[in-house]
């Protein structure tokens, strides 16, 4: 893990592979012009090919992220509107206000609503953010949508290999963005 939290990687097949799933069969359909790729890299387990699991069998894998809001339908159509996360249904068991939207296959992000909720000081850079990859040919449309949609856009303060950028959501938590196509991995 780097000095981030990711929580999604998504296949370099993204474009042509199709999550969804086909509920008939509970396997993951895949697309023709991807089968190739998929085909080397083995089945898809938490929306990742078996191959990336292969170093360790008993890998962990993220399966969700809570953020505490004041106001979960504004939180839950930011991130539907900026990144395209889909709500999805969520147990009738909690006794506040809430709501869970799909990342990927097998990633989550759970919403939930406390009044006097108040960002950590610490929401930055060089401290607890939380980091996500994107195409970064996308970069210019993501980062409009962003700012339509009252994020603040902020400078990265450490140099990379790759392009990312960084913005501070409506509640005050803060997120990397890092393109996907460009990324390595730092030593």
């Amino acid at each position: 893990m780097y000095d981030v939290l990711f929580l999604t990687r998504i296949s370099t097949c993204r474009s042509t592979l199709k999550h969804s799933k086909d509920r008939s069969r509970n396997k993951w359909r895949k697309l023709p012009a991807c089968e190739p790729a998929l085909s080397q890299a083995g089945s898809l387990r938490h929306g990742k090919p078996d191959s990336y699991f292969q170093n360790d069998p008993n890998s962990i894998s993220l399966a969700h992220i809570t953020l505490a809001t004041r106001d979960v339908p504004q939180t839950s159509q930011f991130f539907e509107a900026t990144f395209g996360w889909k709500p999805i249904l969520r147990p009738g068991n909690i006794n506040r206000t809430a709501a869970w939207l799909e990342i990927v296959p097998g990633q989550q992000l759970h919403l939930l609503q406390v009044p006097d909720f108040e960002p950590s000081p610490f929401e930055r850079e060089f401290g607890r953010h939380v980091a996500v990859f994107a195409r970064g040919s996308e970069f210019p449309a993501l980062k409009n949508r962003l700012a339509e949609h009252g994020a603040e856009l902020i400078s990265p303060e450490r140099a990379t290999p790759f392009e990312r950028f960084f913005f501070r959501d409506p509640n005050g938590y803060v997120f990397e963005v890092i393109d996907e196509d460009g990324y390595v991995a730092e030593s």
